[in-house]
């Protein structure tokens, strides 16, 4: 069985997540060249405009017209700023999961926006398509993205050992150089109960309320 998700946008009180564009591309190439990017990432470096290009016009709408999944660049409503992504792959259309993978530029972060956008795909996914399983697999180091794993409700399920190449600067030259090294990865679940009560629990902390504006 193989199906698609349809092409769509979602809305938040603060963001709007909707397909890539080509104006996206000089926030995109910064943000791609932030350093916890490029060390948390497996996109190359430097990360050019041509890179972008192939980013915004080929790789990103094929996620979706595949099957494989989606991607969705996160913006703010007000400004209309990219301040990240959103990624869906390696969907399972028989048994309804699929695998997430989230960005927040550099001059996004301290403000909860994976968290925001995470939860409305997340909703979105089980409610509106009928998923069951969202999956997350996070770097052992990268405790950013582990904390909005924890805050969605994600359960942490097991590590898969020196299963990941991250990168990390190099120690010697004065070149600004990066280097490959082993990393775990922490794989969490996230089922539709999981979910129960998330939203009024970060609501209740100052975060964010349901949303149920797609289309």
């Amino acid at each position: 069985m193989k199906s698609t998700f349809p092409d769509i946008s979602i809305s938040t009180d603060r963001l709007v997540l909707r397909p890539f564009d080509m104006a996206d591309v000089p926030a995109y190439i910064e943000m791609m060249n932030d350093e916890l990017v490029v060390a948390w990432t497996e996109a190359p470096h430097p990360y050019t405009q041509v890179d972008a290009e192939r980013w915004v016009r080929r790789i990103a709408p094929a996620q979706r017209t595949t099957g494989d999944g989606i991607v969705l660049a996160v913006t703010e409503f007000l400004t209309q700023r990219l301040v990240g992504s959103v990624r869906l792959r390696n969907t399972d259309w028989r048994t309804l999961a699929t695998e997430a993978a989230y960005i927040t530029a550099p001059w996004a972060r301290g403000e909860g926006y994976a968290t925001e956008s995470m939860l409305a795909v997340a909703q979105w996914l089980f409610r509106d398509q009928g998923f069951e399983r969202i999956e997350l697999r996070t770097a052992a180091d990268n405790t950013s993205s582990q904390q909005v794993a924890q805050k969605l409700g994600c359960i942490s399920e097991g590590v898969l050992r020196n299963a990941r190449i991250a990168r990390t600067r190099t120690e010697n030259g004065t070149d600004g150089g990066w280097t490959d090294i082993r990393t775990d990865l922490i794989v969490w679940g996230l089922l539709p109960e999981d979910l129960e009560g998330v939203a009024e629990q970060l609501a209740d902390a100052g975060g964010y309320g349901a949303y149920d504006d797609w289309h």
